[in-house]
């Protein structure tokens, strides 16, 4: 019986204190080297962040479940929460640049090993598991999809030397998924034409 109420109180303690808001504090010395601090709801710094670790900062200073980083040995941007744990790798949505997705309607876009796209919302929970080839943002509690994908090259100036990486995106069936992640309507579509049905806007 002890060892059960001890089991669910280190249950407890783990969940609230990965449900827990902060902030980090980012200091740019003589050097122009940033120093990253957590910070805890009533302004206290609660640690420093290893700076040969966390080589970039992508959130906002504003309180939230979780930042987002450019860590070393990993690629993309990294979500963290307060006790530095990796909840999952943020959607880059500009190919090229650096754009980690934001929180649009309580969800935000994720990606996989695979780089399958899925959706966590503000607690860094993940609400809808990494399975699209492309999903947009929500609007209006609707996301559009798409499947049997490719990417179509912006000229030649991604194989040059120094050539950046733009593309667009083509898929053979697009459709749109609901908050919950349904797929709602899924075919031989445009992307146009399910854009023009749902009426989606692009947050960007």
């Amino acid at each position: 019986m002890k060892n059960l109420l001890l089991a669910l109180l280190i249950i407890i303690c783990t969940s609230v204190s990965a449900q827990t808001k902060f902030k980090i504090k980012e200091v740019v010395g003589k050097d122009w080297k940033s120093t990253f601090y957590i910070v805890n709801e009533k302004g206290k710094v609660i640690k420093q962040l290893d700076t040969t670790k966390y080589l970039m900062r992508m959130s906002p200073e504003q309180y939230g479940y979780f930042a987002v980083f450019a860590l070393k040995n990993k690629k993309g941007w990294q979500a963290i929460d307060f006790n530095e744990k990796i909840l999952f790798e943020e959607y880059n949505w500009s190919p090229g640049e650096p754009t980690p997705d934001g929180l649009i309607e309580n969800r935000i876009r994720i990606i996989d090993k695979d780089g399958k796209i899925g959706f966590a919302d503000e607690k860094g929970n993940i609400i809808i598991r990494p399975q699209f080839e492309i999903a947009s943002s929500f609007y209006q509690g609707k996301a559009m999809i798409g499947k049997e994908c490719k990417k179509i090259p912006w000229g030649n100036h991604e194989n040059e030397e120094g050539g950046c990486n733009h593309y667009s995106i083509n898929c053979n069936q697009n459709g749109y998924i609901n908050i919950k992640g349904e797929i709602i309507e899924l075919g031989d579509f445009t992307f146009e034409a399910i854009q023009k049905k749902i009426g989606w806007k692009s947050p960007y």
